[in-house]
């Protein structure tokens, strides 16, 4: 093999086997995660605190 080809390839290995990149892929992951969670609790909260207006509004319409 010619030496400029050797020297290519073993950057290319390099390159390839790095791992730098693998923190960025595994925060990403877990911010999804966590987008997500929060989105599903989001409609939960929603309807509770629709619920507590709701009887509230209830509550001073009696009174009145």
């Amino acid at each position: 093999m010619r030496p400029g080809y050797q020297r290519l390839v073993f950057r290319l290995q390099c390159w390839i086997l790095r791992e730098n990149g693998q923190d960025l892929v595994e925060y990403a992951l877990v911010l999804g995660v966590v987008a997500g969670v929060i989105t599903a609790s989001n409609h939960a909260v929603a309807n509770t605190i629709s619920t507590v207006f709701s009887n509230l509004a209830t509550q001073f319409s009696a009174t009145v």
